[in-house]
């Protein structure tokens, strides 16, 4: 098992709460990750049917079996065990139950009704490049592979990985939703999202080219965000000026994914791909999103463009200091990549040392206007 940096976050929930609930996409690495750090634990599986029958038929039986508290693994399978749990948790405070859950379709909403105050919740994305010790693979390499851990664990090829994972996804997730009907629009949908990575959100062209409505496209990217494949960054729009973009920029949480919806067959396509510079961009803003939830932090990420098109690719709020972080496929260095920086750093008066570049060549250097990072420096960077 590749060791997860999130370990010490979600020991530290089990600690002070009688309920932990470990969300993520599936093949995140989450049932692994808990059955290894609570082996005291007995383990049940809520997608197997005798289990999910029985849990469903007579939660409070189901339950008794579990005095000491248990692993429930796919609980959204069964969301009304939550009701139950309130009143186990409340009557003994030594009990101690660990969920997980591929969709946060309902979960969220049903853990505020019943078990606001004694659920600590944290969300495991797939591997951080600081997590992983394969140092001889190249940045195209990493893009097109993505960091599900089995890729990694169990050596299965990409190419029976990722369409074995999105079927299994539109079948066992996008079915059980009322408001997706037609699974293949909805397949073509999820393509349609992977050739706008890194671009500003129009969802009238995104509803137009998948042939749907402007609220039923609204209502699908809740779907892919709310099961944990896309990632919406907000515009930063505080103060200094106004004339600003308002729209979120669409990101996958994995690029291996997305490389498989947009074609992609090998790791060497990439560098001369139309999307090359917004795979390396995704994965940037990804890492520093996954390092940040593996603390406990899920905000506090932005993206700045004003209304003449000058751009900061991310901002990353942490208390008082905003750093500044433009992103680059490039290999080789030019000043031009801080001339945005430089520009917003006036305008903001934030001072160089708050400014960086992440590229895709392997120098570091610090310069008086701000620092220039490789991309495989960045797993202790944010």
């Amino acid at each position: 098992m590749i060791a997860r940096k999130i370990e010490s976050h979600i020991r530290a929930l089990f600690k002070h709460f009688p309920v932990v609930f470990v969300t993520g996409p599936r093949q995140s690495g989450k049932t692994t990750l808990v059955r290894a750090l609570f082996k005291h634990l007995p383990y049940v599986l809520l997608e197997t049917p005798e289990s999910r029958q029985l849990a469903r038929e007579d939660p409070k039986a189901f339950l008794a079996n579990y005095p000491s508290g248990a692993i429930l693994d796919e609980v959204q399978n069964v969301p009304d065990l939550f009701s139950y749990l309130q009143g186990i948790v409340d009557d003994n405070r030594d009990v101690r139950f660990v969920l997980t859950g591929s969709q946060n379709f309902l979960l969220n909403e049903r853990i505020s009704q019943s078990l606001a105050g004694r659920a600590g919740i944290c969300s495991l994305l797939p591997l951080t490049i600081g997590e992983l010790k394969h140092g001889n693979l190249t940045v195209e390499e990493y893009l097109f592979k993505g960091f599900y851990p089995e890729l990694y664990n169990r050596s299965i090829p990409e190419e029976l990985f990722y369409p074995s994972y999105i079927q299994t996804y539109l079948e066992r997730d996008v079915r059980t939703l009322k408001n997706v009907g037609d699974i293949a629009q909805f397949s073509l949908f999820l393509k349609l999202c992977a050739g706008r990575i890194g671009q500003v959100l129009n969802l009238s062209s995104l509803a137009n080219d998948a042939g749907v409505s402007v609220n039923t496209a609204k209502g699908w990217l809740s779907v892919l965000e709310a099961s944990y494949l896309v990632y919406r960054l907000q515009p930063h729009y505080k103060n200094f000026n106004k004339r600003l973009i308002k729209s979120p920029k669409l990101y996958f949480t994995d690029t291996g994914l997305v490389c498989n919806l947009l074609g992609i067959r090998k790791a060497d396509e990439i560098r001369n791909h139309f999307a090359v510079g917004h795979l390396f961009e995704n994965f940037v803003i990804m890492e520093c999103y996954k390092q940040r939830l593996n603390k406990g932090i899920r905000d506090g990420l932005y993206y700045w463009k004003d209304n003449k098109g000058t751009e900061i690719d991310l901002l990353v709020e942490n208390g008082a200091d905003t750093l500044a972080v433009e992103i680059k496929a490039g290999k080789t260095f030019t000043p031009d990549f801080f001339k945005n920086l430089r520009y917003w750093s006036d305008l903001s008066n934030v001072s160089g040392k708050n400014c960086k570049v992440v590229y895709g060549g392997e120098s570091v250097q610090t310069l008086p206007y701000g620092e220039l990072r490789s991309w495989n420096t960045i797993s202790d960077f944010f």
